[in-house]
């Protein structure tokens, strides 16, 4: 488990550096990492961060995991209007 890890953090890190190139899936998974504390340590409020900034880039997959933390008040409060305009944007 160490060495997988090892390799999260790694990961983690050069996610962070490709974000650079502004690229929204990029943001995504590094948002996923924060999410699901792989290879970081879990922060849903950085999580929501980088989703955020992924789904300004209209980035599906990002549009849909706000839409579902605030849906689910995970990490922001709960505000189904919000949750609602991010769906719309994922349709």
């Amino acid at each position: 488990m160490l060495f997988m890890s090892a390799s999260l953090a790694k990961a983690a890190e050069w996610y962070r550096k490709a974000t650079e190139q502004g690229d929204g899936s990029r943001k995504f998974i590094l948002g996923g990492m924060f999410h699901h504390g792989d290879g970081v340590e879990k922060d849903l409020a950085k999580a929501v961060e980088w989703y955020r900034k992924a789904a300004e880039h209209e980035y599906i997959p990002a549009q849909v995991a706000l839409c579902n933390m605030y849906d689910q008040g995970e990490s922001v409060e709960q505000d189904k209007a919000k949750a609602a305009e991010w769906f719309r944007k994922a349709e």
